[in-house]
């Protein structure tokens, strides 16, 4: 009975949508018979119903995971405090998820980069083998394909090794041949402790991960196209060795394993006593193809991502990377000039810009988003709209997924004025709730500004890209006025802001381009 209730595969359809009117005829119908059939006999589902179906299946069955962090609601949900701190729990009031089970599976179906960490016996390991499992590998060959890092880790262990007759026979270093490692060659690839590998070694997972490829004795393997699990116990990216810069930053997506709900204590017992092992019964219908999962990744990329919704993210994303006291030109007025120095971080930050530090968001990272971060980002938001069933990313998309992309790409000022704020410390810790809550503050200031109505700088851009094919003399010098007159305007201000900064840059490239453009009209004639 117990084997039969973990193999069970929630009924279609998972989330139920608005009914549909009457179908349109097709006769392409005629020769699908009554039912679309998989070639197994099952009837097959849409990828996103499957998806949605593999993700039921892991939380209900396979991993006793019994948290709903990413909450969506349609009503006004209930919501009690507890506690002198009165620590607020929210009861969703409509279909909310796992991170710990949804950004893996989301991980999959993007074939990009995921990060588990957490204490050991939380379950990271297994999460990443069951991925592989669904991928359509068999449970021994993930087992044999898992890299499990330790500090004598060399090259040759991760990658492969020359054969030595042929190191003996060749005469150049393209004759030498090389037993190359399977993980390799694998759609799902798994590193276990990635935290424990030396340095040099992380360098040649760094070239593996990064451009699917790896290389011993100027031999090339190339790669597939990968879904990438590593784990880490430390959140920091310590071990037994430091990880390095590089390798961090492909990381796209970092994920908690939470603690053991001990009210869960009997499914533990019922596991035991059936000798029962989820990972070993997995649902047929459940596993993906590897043609299912390109197509997958194909409809996903295929989500809209509204042009308001963008907007907004370009407003997120600007606040961190200005930094006035880091230069002169005004190009250079930025966090990463400053890395880039040696200059003292204590004699820039004892300079008075004239900024409220607590209003400025800026203030509390440590570094700008590098261009990686906002494209993994589009990605998972489109993502996960695509596994509601939508074909648009909506807001709360974006908010969800936001703190876990980011989790590892903002580097957060914990000396920020804003962190000594009343119920703010906890922040400090808690980063995911600190990024949405930082994505909530940055969205309050948008509205303020009212930019869904009034965005000068949106105007001139839309304007620019219907291009300047058949535009006169007059038509050029009065866009340049315009730009001129909105930058006028706000020099009245007074304080500069990292999206204001971001729009005087956008402004001086339109300015540019017409300029260069009005000098080929008048050279034209």
């Amino acid at each position: 009975m117990a084997h039969e209730r973990v193999s069970q595969v929630s009924e279609a359809p998972t989330r139920p949508g608005p009914k549909t009117g009457p179908v349109r005829f097709d006769v392409a119908d005629l020769y699908r018979g009554p039912a679309a059939v998989a070639t197994d006999g099952v009837p097959a589902v849409a990828l996103d119903e499957k998806l949605r179906q593999a993700y039921f299946w892991v939380v209900n069955h396979a991993i006793i995971n019994p948290f709903y962090d990413l909450e969506y609601n349609q009503d006004p949900p209930q919501r009690y405090s507890f506690g002198d701190r009165g620590v607020e729990v929210v009861l969703p009031s409509d279909q909310s998820y796992s991170s710990y089970v949804l950004l893996p599976l989301l991980n999959l179906a993007t074939r990009r980069r995921c990060l588990l960490v957490g204490g050991p016996g939380r379950g990271k390991t297994t999460i990443a083998i069951l991925m592989g499992l669904l991928a359509g590998y068999s449970l021994r060959d993930v087992r044999r394909g898992i890299q499990h890092g330790q500090p004598q880790m060399t090259v040759s262990d991760l990658l492969g090794t020359p054969l030595p007759s042929s190191l003996l026979a060749a005469t150049e270093m393209d004759q030498v041949k090389v037993a190359w490692r399977r993980w390799l060659g694998m759609r799902v690839k798994i590193i276990d402790e990635y935290n424990r590998i030396p340095t040099r070694t992380q360098s040649a997972l760094l070239t593996v991960m990064a451009d699917e490829y790896a290389e011993v004795y100027d031999q090339i393997y190339e790669c597939p196209k990968a879904a990438w699990y590593l784990t880490a116990n430390d959140d920091a990216g310590g071990g037994t060795y430091q990880v390095i810069e590089a390798l961090r930053d492909r990381i796209d997506v970092v994920v908690k394993a939470l603690h053991f709900n001990t009210r869960f204590l009997g499914e533990l017992l019922q596991r035991i006593e059936a000798d029962l092992r989820p990972e070993e019964v997995v649902p047929s219908q459940v596993v993906f193809t590897p043609e299912e999962l390109s197509r997958l990744s194909q409809e996903i990329l295929a989500v809209e991502l509204p042009s308001p919704l963008r907007r907004r993210l370009e407003f997120f994303a600007s606040h961190f990377e200005l930094m006035e006291t880091a230069g002169r030109q005004f190009e250079y007025l930025t966090k990463d000039t400053f890395k880039l120095s040696a200059v003292d971080p204590g004699t820039l930050a004892a300079v008075e810009t004239g900024k409220d530090a607590v209003a400025d968001l800026g203030t509390q990272t440590r570094n700008g988003l590098s261009v990686r971060a906002l494209m993994t980002s589009m990605v998972f938001f489109k993502a996960m709209a695509y596994f509601r069933g939508s074909r648009v990313v909506a807001f709360e998309d974006m908010r969800q997924m936001l703190p876990f992309v980011l989790h590892d790409k903002l580097v957060q000022n914990a000396d920020s004025p804003w962190f000594e704020a009343k119920g703010h410390p906890a922040f400090r810790i808690d980063r995911v709730s600190w990024l949405r809550t930082l994505f909530d503050l940055s969205c309050k200031e948008y509205d303020r500004l009212d930019l869904d109505r009034d965005d000068p700088v949106q105007t001139m851009s839309d304007e620019f890209e219907r291009g300047l094919e058949g535009l006169d003399e007059p038509s050029v010098r009065q866009r340049l006025v315009a730009i001129e007159r909105t930058l006028t305007a706000w020099r009245k201000g007074g304080k500069l802001y990292g999206h204001l900064f971001d729009d005087i840059l956008k402004l001086k490239y339109l300015h540019q381009r017409y300029s260069n453009y009005l000098q080929w009209l008048k050279w034209k004639g």
